[in-house]
């Protein structure tokens, strides 16, 4: 774990500080991950699967996140796959209420094998809609566009069990962007220039196991660090008047366990 939070805490660095007014670190949070995956052979290298999952937040005391997400993968050779699908997600907010968004994906993912090591590299390109009428939509994108990139290592020496490991991390494509000016004091002269800020907000690494039961069951057992790099802003209903401008930044453990049944 400690190799996978030095990769983390190296990539972090290298995010640019993008003139920012200020950051606000944010407690860090233990959480967990649980999910049930059925995975569906409909042809020769053509999978359909369905994944629910839960997330705890705050010490594994509360509910904060649910989603279900069904997917089609094509694996055209050994070295390239396709894949797309939709995910539902109802997420928990700091108010108190459920936000639900709906996700639409696409991606690619190539790999090579080298003896018992597997290496694979993929790139995830996601669209998230939450409704503009319960938004303010100069502070938030009503269709988040990001690109995620994963780097994963596998080890496939051993009959039932694969050791894992991955470093990702998230681009935001197209959050709001302003022109404003900063004396040091209060902000003036604010503008909204549309959704064209791209910026790398999110880091995350694991180290993992995976252990095949049977032909038709699997659990897979990891814990995930994950280093978060929000913007945050805070602008009036009308978008003429900007109150502040500053980064969220956090860095949350998460301890995950799946169950995977295929047939």
């Amino acid at each position: 774990m400690k190799r996978i939070l030095t990769l983390l805490l190296l990539a972090a660095s290298f995010i640019p500080a993008r003139a920012q007014i200020g950051i606000n670190d944010l407690e860090t949070n233990l959480g967990g991950r649980f999910s049930v995956t059925a995975d569906k052979k409909l042809a020769k290298g053509l999978h359909l699967s369905f994944d629910g999952e839960i997330r705890l937040s705050d010490s594994f005391s509360s509910l904060g996140r649910w989603q279900a997400d069904l997917g089609l993968a094509y694996k055209v050779n050994p070295y390239l796959k396709l894949g797309g699908g939709y995910m539902f997600i109802d997420k928990l907010k700091s108010s108190g209420e459920w936000s639900p968004r709906h996700r639409f994906y696409f991606d690619v993912t190539g790999g090579i094998r080298t003896g018992d090591w597997r290496f694979s590299l993929k790139e995830r390109l996601q669209l998230t809609h939450r409704d503009a009428t319960s938004m303010n939509i100069y502070q938030n994108t009503p269709n988040a566009l990001s690109l995620k990139s994963r780097l994963k290592a596998e080890y496939k020496g051993f009959q039932s069990v694969s050791p894992y490991a991955y470093i990702e991390a998230r681009v935001a494509l197209n959050d709001p962007a302003c022109s404003v000016k900063w004396d040091g004091t209060s902000f003036s002269d604010y503008s909204f220039t549309g959704y064209t800020d791209t910026y790398f907000n999110r880091v995350r690494g694991a180290l993992g196991l995976e252990w095949k039961m049977s032909r038709q069951h699997a659990l897979d057992f990891s814990i995930l660090g994950d280093y978060c790099h929000d913007k945050n802003i805070d602008t009036n209903a009308e978008g003429t008047k900007l109150k502040s401008l500053s980064y969220d930044r956090t860095f949350n453990t998460n301890f995950c366990i799946g169950y995977k049944f295929s047939f």
